[in-house]
């Protein structure tokens, strides 16, 4: 064999042997972002560590994580979350929205009414194609949400923790409101000074009347039908926006009587519209979907 051709020879089997490439699809639901990863052949191992590496700004992809599309013997599809720092997260709103996005945009359904299983149990999808066939928007059933304590889980005297006084180190006596979406948040509401999000987010997610650690919203309301909101993401931060944490908004706005059932939540990334159904008690959450660019990354096997 000549000397080059052996040379490159070698070169394939080293990359085969300690390379892998992984295919990606870089989205994100009004700027809540992940990189997506189609397993419905193949899952890439080590995945906690693989969400650490892609989801870096710096030196990776960039992402609040990577979430896993599979498939499901239960649902149409099932996903995954991992967050930017490695732990696995039950369910995120804005991100299966994108899961909904992605099978039907790429083929792997034509169906516009969809079933995704998560971690949360199995979520159902109604896809909106724009004008050009691709889907433009989402809107989830996010299911019934959940205001018992111990079930949130949140470790609280009563049945319900509806703005309880929570003390803490940099942002004084909040009042704080438990509610699960699949995964546990305790909503602030502030009127005029915000709150650091970073700072008091912080503490608040690790707070240990948290069990399982929670997401933490700061809100503001706007009028009966229009919420801002901020949110800190366990595993990830501030981000962009956060579904769950937009319903667990809505919900415990509705909850003390400040906002009707219909709510639009105002978020850094855009709008979710909120509508938590009282004839079902589910909670329907509608907003956009976008793919931002597809790619290969390769890692060290």
């Amino acid at each position: 064999m000549h000397p080059i051709k052996r040379i490159i020879a070698f070169t394939v089997q080293f990359l085969l042997k300690y390379m892998e490439e992984i295919k990606f699809t870089k989205m994100h639901g009004i700027g809540n972002d992940y990189v997506y990863i189609d397993c419905m052949n193949h899952t890439p191992d080590r995945l906690a560590e693989l969400s650490i590496e892609m989801s870096d700004r710096h030196t990776g992809i960039g992402g609040d994580g990577i979430i896993l599309i599979l498939p499901s013997d239960v649902a149409d599809f099932k996903m995954r979350i991992f967050n930017a720092d490695g732990s696995e997260a039950k369910m995120c709103g804005n991100g299966i929205r994108c899961v909904g996005k992605y099978v039907y945009d790429n083929g792997l359904t034509s169906k516009t009414d969809i079933a995704v299983d998560t971690n949360s149990g199995i979520k159902y999808l109604r896809l909106i194609p724009g004008n050009d066939g691709k889907i433009i928007e989402v809107t989830v059933d996010m299911g019934e949400p959940v205001l018992v304590a111990a079930q949130v889980p949140v470790k609280y005297g009563s049945e319900k923790m509806i703005e309880a006084q929570v003390e803490t180190l940099t942002g004084g006596n909040l009042a704080v409101t438990a509610v699960s979406m699949g995964n546990p948040h305790g909503v602030i509401f502030y009127e005029e000074d915000t709150p650091d999000v970073h700072v008091t987010g912080r503490e608040l997610e690790m707070h240990p009347m948290w069990p399982d650690r929670a997401n933490i919203e700061f809100a503001r309301i706007i009028s009966p039908s229009e919420i801002s909101m901020r949110v800190w993401e366990r595993g990830s931060g501030e981000t962009m926006a956060c579904g769950t944490g937009a319903c667990a908004t809505a919900v415990a706005a509705i909850t003390t009587g400040r906002t009707g059932r219909n709510v639009t939540i105002h978020l850094l990334g855009g709008d979710l519209r909120i509508f938590w159904n009282p004839d079902n008690n589910h909670v329907y959450m509608t907003g956009g979907a976008t793919t931002v660019f597809t790619g290969t990354y390769t890692r060290q096997k």
